[in-house]
């Protein structure tokens, strides 16, 4: 039920704010100090950051001019291609301001005595390893297989200002920028477990809709029954019209065994509100739609269900104290009343046809593909985030773009698509591409549809020339 329409929605919501807010690597600044020691260690900190780019990519830069074969598990650090993805980082590596020419004649030992470390080799035999977990293997290997090296230390004595104190300082200070990349990244395990949570709303969303119907007819009931109670009823209070009250379908859908449950432990959530629920009472009966029906000359299910279908579809969801009350509710449901909506009224379209079936509602997903698409989406669109943007900035100065005026969102959108091309070889390229220009359409700049369909076309053509993608 819930599709990927909406899947791809949260995911994108879900990685914007997760990317916006994140800073991956807090590179140290020069110190105030300007004592030999507080200089070399700066000065080494720099070389040991420019290492780990090398350790995890193994190619040649301007300033390091060999290159290395490594792990093909350090070909996938995160962290690795975190760092390397850093401004500051890649200013560092073509400029002179490095020693990488001194370093680089010892890189390709060091490689292999990290791959063969006991560090690295229990590391490596993790299937998927916390980001937490390769960061500490990390902050060991060049603790001890780099640090302890003789040839290494040979090296960089030959350096000039080389002390001692300052050479353990250059590891103390590499250790405290990998630890803030740790730290940063308990961000993703929150981001992830928030996109289940808004998943997990959305069908809540759907539920309780049927809910926020049960509890107005029954509300409805309530006033009649207060009505009759007056000391000066009048006659049409005595004797009142139970049509909309009775409604076949609310009563048929309390008797439901995929909805009473949840009925039961959520009855009295948001949807009891009784302001709320006296506000909507108002709007229906004041609308022609419930006119209509209190007035027909009779009624039947099919009857009691189009009403409902009428005053969804055309009075609660364009009321302005429904959407305040579901934007109170949770942050998640913001944008998701028009689809759960809609697959609330084909729920009813349903069981409109099937009088003689029980009302069944719909499964949270049509199948496991669907219940994994948006975890695996956004973990493929976190991994290979640094490579996919690089795609998109080649095209984009193609076109004689400066990445900085970019929105965000349309930078984030493009990532997400390139991802999902990549990784789903079933999805037709047509069907990706015209889901993500329409989610840029709906959430970012007027123009952005047309910006994110070009480059996207783009790309796609790229990775179809090259063999990444073949459909």
């Amino acid at each position: 039920m819930i599709n990927r329409i909406l899947i791809r929605t949260k995911v994108v919501q879900m990685l914007y704010s997760y990317l916006l807010t994140r800073t991956d690597f807090k590179i140290l600044q020069q110190p105030e100090s300007t004592s030999q020691d507080a200089v070399f260690a700066y000065k080494v900190y720099k070389d040991l950051l420019l290492m780990m780019v090398q350790l995890t990519n193994g190619k040649k830069t301007p300033k390091m001019p060999v290159a290395i074969t490594v792990d093909k598990k350090m070909l996938r650090s995160r962290a690795g291609a975190a760092l390397a993805a850093d401004d500051t980082i890649k200013g560092m590596l073509f400029s002179g301001d490095n020693d990488l020419p001194v370093i680089a004649p010892e890189m390709q030992r060091l490689a292999d005595n990290i791959a063969q470390s006991a560090v690295y080799k229990d590391y490596s035999k993790k299937r998927s390893p916390e980001i937490a977990l390769e960061v500490s293997m990390w902050i060991s290997v060049f603790a001890t297989t780099v640090k302890r090296d003789r040839a290494f230390v040979a090296a960089i004595r030959s350096l000039e200002g080389f002390t001692n104190k300052g050479y353990e300082q250059a590891f103390t200070l590499f250790e405290k920028t990998l630890t803030s990349y740790r730290d940063a990244s308990l961000g993703y395990a929150t981001a992830k477990k928030d996109l289940a949570l808004s998943l997990d709303k959305a069908y809540n969303l759907y539920c309780d809709i049927f809910c926020l119907m049960a509890n107005l007819t029954k509300a409805q009931a309530e006033n009649i029954e207060n009505a009759k109670a007056k000391f000066l009823a009048t006659q049409d209070e005595l004797n009142p019209n139970m049509r909309f009250a009775d409604n076949s379908f609310v009563a048929k859908l309390l008797e439901s065994p995929s909805f009473a449950p949840y009925y039961e432990k959520n009855a009295m959530g948001w949807t009891s509100d009784f302001s709320l629920i006296q506000d909507l009472l108002k709007e229906i009966t004041a609308s022609q739609y419930y006119a209509d029906y209190m007035e027909a000359e009779s009624t039947d299910f099919e009857l009691d269900c189009e009403v409902w279908r009428n005053l969804l579809r055309n009075v609660l969801f364009r009321s302005d104290a429904l959407e305040e009350a579901i934007e109170n509710e949770s942050v998640f449901w913001n944008d998701d009343l028009n689809i759960m909506g809609t697959f609330v009224l084909k729920t009813i379209r349903y069981a409109q046809s099937h009088p003689d079936e029980p009302i069944s509602l719909l499964e949270k997903y049509k199948d496991e593909e669907d219940a994994t698409f948006g975890a695996e989406l956004f973990d493929a669109a976190i991994g290979h985030r640094y490579e996919y943007r690089e795609l998109i900035e080649r095209f984009i100065n193609n076109q004689n773009w400066e990445i900085e005026r970019i929105p965000f969102m349309d930078i984030v959108i493009m990532i997400t698509a390139i991802t999902e091309l990549v990784t789903y070889p079933g999805i037709p390229v047509a069907v990706t591409m015209n889901e993500y220009v329409e989610l840029a359409n709906n959430y970012s700049t007027p123009k952005s549809g047309q910006f994110v369909n070009g480059i996207l076309h783009s790309v796609a053509t790229y990775l179809k020339n090259n063999n990444v993608i073949y459909k």
